[in-house]
């Protein structure tokens, strides 16, 4: 039997563990996925445990190996994974504490502080590229200082997420500099770690994982963990990227004039530039790209489909038939572009961009009688995408120019997103190979340079193909058109009043001592 030269990538979700195999002509050969859940002991706190992930990535990995087709030989695996989160790792390599996320925003305090430590925003953009955001892993680790130093008195190194499953494959701590450019304390111009960061939090280079190039080898499959899987030991595992970075890559978005908007859990828009951007405001997110000699600009939203899911949950919990998402979205559509001057802001977890705002809250603008269930949907969506639309501005207005617009992620395999996403940005969104499967098809092509299948991500990327354009309808592009600068200012309007709510929040848990009713 002839033997199949296969390429494999982990992506480690929010939600989930997705596998991917594909063969030398990047054709998918088999997945595997498996869920986990999100830990929020608090209001705007995010954490889950690494244990769980690994759970997770063994049953993935077990799918996918009982579905590789006869003959199918693994020659290398890549990792992506959820950015920014924190494991904090003893000196026999065990976590200490559950994993503190991206998408925790407990640490707005020390990222001003850390801010301050180094001179100001202008010199902390020069020592990293990027502004100190509260979903960093810099901050987090400043807040375990202060809040639980002897956790951090006890921890010997860190780790991100998915370089936590690296350690249990390989046992090597390792990372790439594509998820370490989201850490805050990486100097993405030299691509290396910046020491006035390190030592602003308090540590030390052992502490922190070596940096690689994200298709360079960072070790090999250990027997123990091969075992479990059914794969032989000794496979090379590549560095990999950080997620938000390789959905981009996934798309084939490396080279500059294309843009990548992914609308998954969280949404983002990256272009890939050739050198590395100055930032002037810090309003976008500037990482090393997936190629050497690449940088990644990327403006991210917390809520992407994120804030679709959680309206689906907040309807399941009515008594009666439970909607799934497609109900859902055809019940959106039954309503006119516009939801009948309903508007929805949705910022249910903080924001990060257009507004660096972590203590931004949801809301529903324009409520009458005359609305329902319809219009309260199509607004969740269209509110995403209107945001969407203020990020792809922030872009430009850095001088990022392209032309033409990709997409993926999973809401990107409803054609109702698509031709929404086409009509808010008045533009047409083209889907490419693979585009629902995120980062894991990035990883896996990754896997395929360091595996020597391509001489560089640049030919790898070439078997990305174009599977879908969709047009945005002129009518409705000129409703949007309209509606958007309304949608823009909305947060503008109502920043007093959610900066009096979350206060009130704070001040009513009865944690802090107020009565409750």
């Amino acid at each position: 039997m002839a033997s199949i030269a296969c390429f494999v990538g982990i992506d480690l979700g929010t939600s989930a563990c997705k596998t991917l195999a594909i063969d030398e002509n990047g054709r998918v050969l088999a997945r595997g996925s498996a869920e986990y859940q999100l830990s929020t002991p608090r209001p705007g706190w995010a954490e889950q445990s690494p244990d769980d992930w690994q759970a997770g990535c063994d049953r993935a990995m077990r799918q996918l190996v009982a579905a590789l087709p006869p003959g199918a030989v693994v020659q290398a695996i890549g990792l992506s994974g959820q950015m920014h989160g924190l494991v904090a790792l003893d000196k026999d390599d065990r976590a200490i504490r559950p994993a503190i996320l991206w998408c925790d925003n407990r640490t707005e305090a020390q990222c001003a502080t850390l801010t301050e430590r180094v001179g100001g925003l202008e010199a902390l953009v020069g020592l990293t590229g990027n502004r100190m955001l509260p979903g960093f892993t810099a901050g987090k680790l400043l807040w375990l200082r202060e809040h639980e130093p002897e956790t951090l008195d006890r921890m010997r190194r860190f780790l991100l997420p998915k370089d936590a499953l690296r350690l249990d494959m390989t046992g090597v701590h390792a990372t790439d500099v594509s998820d370490a450019s989201g850490t805050g304390l990486f100097d993405v111009r030299a691509r290396s770690w910046s020491r006035p960061m390190l030592d602003a939090v308090g540590l030390t280079p052992e502490q922190v994982p070596a940096a690689f190039e994200s298709h360079e080898v960072t070790g090999r499959l250990r027997p123990v963990t091969a075992a479990r899987w059914g794969l032989p030991p000794g496979v090379p595992v590549v560095a990999g990227g950080g997620d938000s970075v390789i959905q981009t890559t996934s798309m084939g978005v490396i080279d500059p004039g294309v843009v990548g908007v992914t609308i998954g859990t969280a949404g983002l828009v990256g272009a890939s530039v050739a050198s590395c951007p100055d930032n002037p405001g810090a309003r976008l997110q500037v990482s090393c790209g997936n190629a050497p000699g690449r940088w990644h600009v990327m403006g991210v939203t917390l809520n992407g489909g994120g804030a679709f899911q959680w309206w689906r949950d907040a309807v399941a919990a009515l008594p009666g038939e439970t909607p799934d998402f497609d109900t859902l979205v055809a019940l959106a559509e039954q309503v006119p572009c516009g939801a009948g001057g309903l508007l929805f802001l949705p910022y249910l977890m903080g924001e990060r961009c257009p507004h660096v705002a972590p203590d931004a809250r949801g809301a529903w603008i324009g409520l009458t009688r005359g609305h329902d269930i319809r219009h309260m949907t199509r607004a969740v969506m269209e509110g995403v995408l209107l945001n969407t639309r203020s990020i792809l501005d922030v872009v430009a207005a850095s001088g990022v120019a392209w032309e033409s617009l990709r997409v993926s992620g999973g809401a990107t395999a409803s054609p109702a997103w698509l031709q929404m996403l086409a009509d808010v940005t008045g533009q047409e969104v083209a889907t490419v190979t693979a585009a629902a499967e995120g980062g894991a098809y990035g990883a896996a092509l990754l896997a395929g340079v360091g595996a020597g299948r391509w001489s560089s991500l640049e030919e790898a990327v070439t078997l990305i193909a174009t599977t879908s354009i969709t047009t945005p309808r002129a009518a409705a592009a000129a409703t949007y058109d309209r509606l958007h600068p309304i949608h823009a200012a909305l947060f503008g309007s109502l920043g007093g009043a959610i900066a009096s709510l979350t206060a009130f929040d704070a001040a009513s848990r009865p944690d802090q001592g107020a009565s409750s009713c």
